[in-house]
């Protein structure tokens, strides 16, 4: 499954990515959102989770995951208004923040979860760190691999099931990486192809 994180990720990743959250300005109230956006394949979630232990140490950090937000295999340019809505504007008025989980089973919203009190939100999955929900980010960082390695990692990962959306992802990847810009605007561009 997309969130079954088994290789463990770069150790100068996560520390390029860890000096930049500790010496960043909270742009979201009170909380350093890091954003860990790239395409799909790219070693968004591994390297997300290596982040979130290595902070763990500088105070609560919690983990939103984009696949949560994306209303279906058609749902991603949805999606960074989304998170901005529901969890970064409400975070940064200092409010709770709640937003709704997508069933990718039943194809439909299916309750809500949410963020705890942290003082570091890591935001991982394509679209983190794009359009409205830039502005709350404290630190960007675009993952990236090539493209044919991202695709067996993501078929590895998520089964064949996931082999007919490919495409259909990758497209809109594409066309919103592209409208954002979003790699070239990233504080921290990192290709985890050797991995």
């Amino acid at each position: 499954m997309w969130d079954d994180v088994t290789t463990p990720p770069r150790e100068e990743h996560v520390a390029a990515v860890v000096s930049l959250a500790l010496g960043a300005q909270p742009r979201c109230g009170d909380v350093v959102v890091v954003a860990v956006d790239g395409p799909s394949g790219a070693g968004k979630t591994t390297l997300a989770r290596g982040v979130e232990l290595a902070l763990a140490s500088a105070g609560p950090v919690a983990v939103l995951h984009m696949d949560h937000l994306y209303p279906g295999w058609d749902g991603l340019a949805q999606a960074p208004g989304l998170l901005t809505r529901q969890v970064l504007e409400p975070l940064s008025r200092g409010e709770h923040a709640e937003y709704r989980l997508w069933s990718w089973v039943r194809d439909r919203w299916a309750g809500t979860q949410g963020v705890p009190p942290c003082r570091f939100l890591v935001v991982e999955g394509c679209g983190a760190s794009a359009g409205p929900a830039r502005p709350y980010a404290a630190v960007t960082v675009f993952v990236d691999a090539d493209v044919n390695l991202r695709r067996r990692r993501g078929i590895a990962r998520d089964g064949d099931a996931y082999g007919p959306h490919w495409q259909r992802w990758a497209d809109q990847e594409a066309i919103l990486f592209a409208a954002d810009s979003t790699r070239g605007l990233a504080d921290l561009v990192i290709d985890t192809s050797t991995l």
